[in-house]
């Protein structure tokens, strides 16, 4: 397996991953303008701010992704080429942090599910069922990225250290 392949190949399904986000985030969007303009009952009103919150933080997860993967598809192979060795320690250090941030993310996401599925049971409110309806959608919707990103994060450490000498 040819590891600078491999490598690039993570690093473009990671920036496809970034370009998923940066959909959502504008489906996001277009729902809070879609209220705003359409919307007549309190509880349709209540959901624009916090679509387009999310909305715009989701873009901003977006912008993240993008600019720390894209640059990478180019940078492997400059880093192989001049250290191939050190190269895949770093990525076999850098993969392993990442399988232990997303595990805390798949602590710490459901969490924020269960605490917003509580605020909608316990408050009337239409701007906090709104908004916690608006934090569940979003975070849903980061767990399945998240899960896609984790299984391809393992797939890449597991053969990177296949690759090992």
């Amino acid at each position: 397996m040819d590891i600078i392949k491999l490598s690039m190949d993570w690093a473009k399904a990671e920036v496809f991953s970034a370009k998923i986000v940066w959909l959502f985030s504008v489906i996001e969007l277009l729902t809070a303008i879609g209220f705003w303009y359409w919307g007549r009952t309190p509880i349709a009103k209540a959901f624009i701010w916090p679509l387009l919150v999310m909305g715009l933080l989701m873009i901003g997860v977006g912008v993240g992704l993008y600019t720390a993967n894209h640059p990478r598809i180019t940078q492997f192979e400059n880093e192989y080429h001049r250290e191939p060795k050190a190269f895949l320690e770093a990525e076999l250090q850098r993969t392993s942090k990442s399988q232990r941030d997303l595990a805390l993310v798949f602590k710490i996401l459901p969490a924020i599910v269960i605490f917003a599925a509580v605020v909608i049971m316990l408050t009337p409110a239409s701007i906090w069922r709104a908004i916690a309806v608006t934090v569940i959608l979003t975070a849903a919707f980061l767990m399945v990225v998240d899960s896609n990103t984790e299984a391809r994060n393992d797939a890449y450490h597991s053969q990177l250290l296949a690759l090992m000498p």
